[in-house]
């Protein structure tokens, strides 16, 4: 807009005279930041209408009053990098690939005093590479920043990144703030810092006075716990090593901090990530004999890196035979945890591991996971996500690798298992036992509750079918809600990592479960009789049979009744026993044959008769 445009449009409007200065920027060609809109350029002035014409890439040629423009549009500098990726394309993403840190400064120059906060500069970030590329290149280049004498770098992200007038190296830095500061942990951490610079320059700092300064901190100050104190100590070994100082003339020793072996679970806990495979070899150091034992029994309640820090540090070591060995053992005792498991089932097709993992992927490992992910749901307090469970929903080929040696029935019973799992939402476990039944098709019933065939019916006497209905009815009634207070009455015990009272409360809910499903099943397909369809033509259910042993030549009277009617101190056998099916519609005379344990036995029908006469 020219300066006849601007001052009619101030006449008309008086407020808008502080923002002349904004006005006069947005000429055509400009490229400005709209607050709804985001990026754009002004294209014209339309002076007929009184209105600025802007092309945002959502609303190419809208048109907008300059008035309503002043408090919502900020008009860019020309070298503004949002502004250069339109203009000088290539310069900026050659910088993006090559030099980060004189992107930001060339980014900085923009603003005023070569200032602008990290929320400022990433915002400008993401909108210039993009939202996905952003995140993995800004975790990269804030380490080349971190280096660059001529950037400060805030602590906050509310502080300025600015352009320092002079220079400063990074151990110059590094050295005024160590010997700005009294905080034992903020020396450490400065010390540290130096460390890392020393891989890339030569160290001029006065390494002495820092090395005694971080070897007083640990010794007195009582703002470390054990593994901080730990971690530090490796620190200051480290920095004495640089200063050529032995490290053994400072108290306490990394072995002594580790020696004693109750307190391990707890350092690990607190370990930094870049510690854990040192801490590993200093275990060893301390406790030739026993370190082996100690790491493996570090393994069974590790998290995240240090499960694989421990298994890599055994293999190392020539111990895979013993730590195969306890993976069965764990896997039998029903004490594999999460992250061993996860682990097993992300390297299960590793070459480097097919040693160690042997036949350990199978349906009894799949009995683990769901075990160990039902016991982490009910131990959580929130609704975080369970990465055994991500990685049973992520891994298309997991449940089939696990169900590789599975029968359907075993199949089932695991299908069964995730529909009680409290692990998992209701639209994951169809999404899961649709996996299974892509596997085993005759599953199908698991997901849709029908039948699908029409299954074989159960001949049953009435006093044996309200046994069995009695029995059901007391689980439902009485053991799965006395076992329900079981459990939530050992989860007050607090830690369920050794809880064994929960361990069994939750074992005797998983019978309960399949005993209430059982008996469900069988009364669902039981048939009352009583008995006055047998003949005295052929063998049948409510029949009478005499017979001839063969290996004695004694007689012996059987009394084939329903398939819960056995009583064998009577001779009354169930038509579902093997002598019962050998038998059905045999007659007078015919030979059958038994198998009794290593050796078979022979019955011959003498006579027939009518259970109920």
């Amino acid at each position: 807009m020219n300066s006849e445009t601007i001052s009619t449009l101030v006449a008309k409007n008086p407020s808008l005279k502080t923002a002349k200065a904004k006005l006069e920027a947005m000429e055509p060609g400009a490229y400005c930041v709209h607050k709804s809109w985001g990026f754009g350029q002004i294209k014209s002035y339309d002076e007929a209408a009184q209105k600025l014409i802007i092309d945002f890439k959502a609303k190419p040629g809208h048109s907008m009053d300059p008035a309503f423009c002043v408090t919502t549009l900020d008009v860019l500098p020309a070298n503004h990098l949002l502004v250069r990726r339109e203009t000088d394309a290539a310069t900026i993403a050659k910088l993006i690939a090559n030099d980060p840190a004189q992107l930001i400064i060339e980014a900085l120059a923009a603003y005023p005093n070569n200032a602008a906060t990290q929320i400022e500069i990433e915002i400008v970030l993401a909108q210039v590479l993009g939202e996905e590329k952003f995140k993995k290149w800004w975790s990269t280049a804030k380490k080349a920043l971190a280096k660059d004498p001529r950037i400060s770098v805030p602590a906050k992200k509310t502080e300025c990144y600015f352009i320092r007038e002079t220079p400063i190296s990074t151990e110059d830095e590094i050295t005024a703030k160590f010997n700005g500061t009294r905080s034992a942990r903020l020396r450490v951490k400065l010390a540290h810092e130096l460390i890392d610079t020393a891989g890339k320059q030569d160290i001029k700092a006065d390494l002495p006075a820092i090395l005694a300064g971080v070897a007083e901190a640990i010794k007195t100050s009582n703002q470390f716990d054990t593994a901080e104190r730990l971690h530090a100590a490796s620190i200051r070994d480290r920095l004495a090593k640089l200063a050529g100082v032995d490290a053994s003339t400072f108290e306490p020793s990394q072995i002594s901090l580790v020696a004693n072996v109750r307190d391990l679970p707890a350092i690990v806990e607190k370990l930094p990530v870049g510690f854990q495979s040192e801490f590993l070899d200093l275990l060893k150091e301390a406790h030739p004999l026993e370190y082996r034992d100690i790491v493996i029994s570090l393994l069974k309640v590790s998290q995240g890196k240090f499960t694989t820090e421990c298994i890599n540090f055994l293999l190392d070591n020539d111990h895979s035979e013993e730590l195969a060995a306890t993976f069965r053992r764990w896997m039998a005792e029903q004490n594999l945890r999460a992250p061993v498991l996860h682990w097993i089932v992300k390297n299960r097709n590793s070459k480097k591991f097919s040693k160690l993992l042997g036949d350990l992927v199978s349906p009894r490992l799949f009995s683990a996971i769901f075990y160990a992910i039902d016991y982490e749901a009910l131990q959580a307090a929130s609704t975080r996500r369970i990465p055994l469970g991500d990685a049973l929903s992520e891994d298309a080929e997991l449940i089939g690798d696990l169900l590789a040696t599975a029968s359907a029935e075993t199949a089932r019973d695991l299908a069964h298992s995730l529909l009680l799992n409290q692990g998992f939402e209701d639209l994951t476990k169809k999404s899961l036992l649709a996996r299974f039944i892509k596997l085993y098709p005759s599953i199908s019933t698991v997901l849709t509750g029908e039948n699908e065939t029409k299954e074989e019916q159960l001949l049953v006497s009435r006093d044996s079918y309200e046994r069995k209905r009695e029995e059901l009815e007391t689980i439902i009634s009485k053991k799965i809600p006395d076992n329900s207070k079981a459990i939530a009455t050992a989860r007050e015990h607090g830690d369920l990592k050794e809880n064994s009272e929960y361990k069994m409360a939750k074992q005797d809910q998983q019978v309960l479960m399949a005993q209430k499903g059982t008996l469900e099943k069988d009364l669902s397909r039981a048939r009352i009789t009583d008995f006055k369809e047998g003949t005295n033509e052929v063998v049948g259910v409510g029949s009478v049979v005499v017979t001839k042993i063969g290996s004695n030549n004694k007689t012996a009277r059987y009394t084939v009744l329903g398939a819960w009617d056995s009583v064998p101190d009577q001779n009354i056998i169930s038509y579902k026993t093997p002598l019962g099916q050998v038998l059905l519609g045999k007659k007078v005379g015919d030979t059958v044959k038994v198998k009794i344990g290593s050796s078979e036995e022979a019955y011959t029908i003498t006579a027939l008769e009518r259970y109920v006469s």
